[in-house]
């Protein structure tokens, strides 16, 4: 058993937003011009800032990143991932079936395309996290750890 430290843990927090359509596909953009992960899909997220609920986070990106605006109360938790990368992070999942406005790319110098994807035909590159994180949201998983 590893023994804990005595300085307490801070972890950066995500909010993650499926945002997903009739059919059942969701929302990713690609990523470029980041220096992290360009070219890979990953749905719209952010981080929480400062004393910032993660629902008012998500719809906050959601308007930022993609212009459509969601009531609080469509918004669905549907998991929790811990990961350890930049030495512990909690990435909230949400899903959104609900929106006001058309989903357009409101960040081009991070975002070159938004594409919807089925959950059984994912795209190929995309960030390893988020791929497992959705692997698990698709059987039913709602906490997960990553990477420790």
């Amino acid at each position: 058993m590893a023994v804990a430290s005595v300085e307490r843990h801070k972890l950066i927090g995500d909010v993650h937003l499926l945002l997903t359509d009739e059919q059942g596909r969701i929302l990713f953009g690609r990523r470029a011009n980041t220096g992290f992960a360009d070219g890979a899909y990953h749905p719209p997220s952010g981080h929480l800032e400062a004393d910032e609920s993660v629902v008012d986070a998500l719809v906050r990106e959601a308007a930022e990143e993609i212009g459509v605006q969601i009531a609080p109360g469509d918004v669905e938790f549907v998991h929790v991932m811990h990961n350890a990368s930049s030495g512990g992070r909690v990435a909230f999942f949400f899903r959104a079936t609900q929106w006001q406005g058309v989903p357009e790319n409101r960040e081009p110098d991070k975002c070159d395309a938004l594409e919807w994807f089925a959950m059984d035909s994912l795209p190929i590159e995309m960030i390893p996290y988020c791929r497992d994180a959705l692997d698990r949201i698709a059987s039913g998983e709602t906490i997960s750890m990553y990477g420790w």
